[in-house]
């Protein structure tokens, strides 16, 4: 087994540069900045980051964000999220905001997410991948004359059609006007949609506001528990909030209360 080995002092400057690039992300152009550049850098930029944070999220037309986009998810594009232009100096009056792809020779106007199914891109109905389309409006398709646009029928997991959720950027103010969560102020670059670990999750598993709806949660939990009484008999509660509680094979319950 290979072993790597850092000289004293190396972990704290692993650290550091991991530090560096979250902040930075790509905006040194692949060149590390010197100290100085770095501090000037950080005195310009991240006031402006704090106040100006942009919110990137995919979401169902129910209110759930399916994706929350954070920096290495994917385009349409093909590039990720921290290639595109994520920090303003003055918030964009105009809606829908718009965060072209900065990678040269990119024709992305705005960025757009696309799921994966799986590990590889979703099919447009002319058969072909998402990234077989150009990166330009209109998503015209490379590999083949009769494609209109993409437009796949894939389903999200919240059981809706992909065409039918969007790429929502909202600030700070705008998604606390809606009750989901904006986390901490973080210096980080291309943050997008990320306030914690739950953000990682997919929008019907997220139990934050941002999620299913709590209404919806519970929903389901008396489906399944009805389903299992009917096969295994149930008795009365004993704790578990008014919910049919199993003697033997409620999860749910079995996780709340011990019986």
């Amino acid at each position: 087994m290979e072993r790597l080995t850092l000289p004293p002092g190396g972990a704290a400057a692993v650290d550091e540069y991991l530090e560096y690039r979250r902040i930075v992300g790509e905006d040194d152009g692949g060149k590390l900045f010197t100290p100085e550049e770095y501090e000037e850098y950080k005195r310009k930029v991240l006031p402006m980051r704090l106040q100006n944070r942009l919110y990137v999220s995919w979401r169902s037309p129910t209110g759930i964000d399916c994706k929350l986009v954070g920096p290495e998810t994917l385009c349409f594009c093909t590039h990720r999220y921290k290639q595109h232009k994520t920090d303003f100096e003055m918030m964009p009056q105009q809606r829908p905001i718009s965060l072209p792809c900065r990678v040269t020779g990119c024709q992305c106007k705005a960025y757009l997410y696309v799921p994966l199914n799986g590990t590889q891109p979703i099919r447009c109905r002319c058969e072909h991948f998402a990234d077989q389309h150009g990166a330009a409006p209109g998503f015209t398709c490379s590999a083949c004359s009769k494609c209109s646009g993409f437009h796949s029928c894939f389903t999200c997991a919240c059981g809706q059609p992909a065409y039918t959720h969007e790429t929502v950027v909202e600030t700070k103010e705008e998604r606390l006007a809606q009750g989901k969560p904006v986390g901490q102020d973080v210096p980080y670059a291309a943050m997008g949609g990320l306030t914690g670990f739950s953000s990682l999750a997919e929008g019907y598993m997220r139990l934050d506001d941002s999620g299913i709806d709590e209404e919806i949660q519970w929903r389901e939990v008396k489906q399944l528990c009805y389903s299992a009484s009917t096969q295994y008999g149930s008795v009365q509660p004993r704790g578990c909030s008014g919910l049919l509680n199993l003697s033997h094979c409620c999860y749910f319950c079995a996780t709340t209360t011990l019986f």
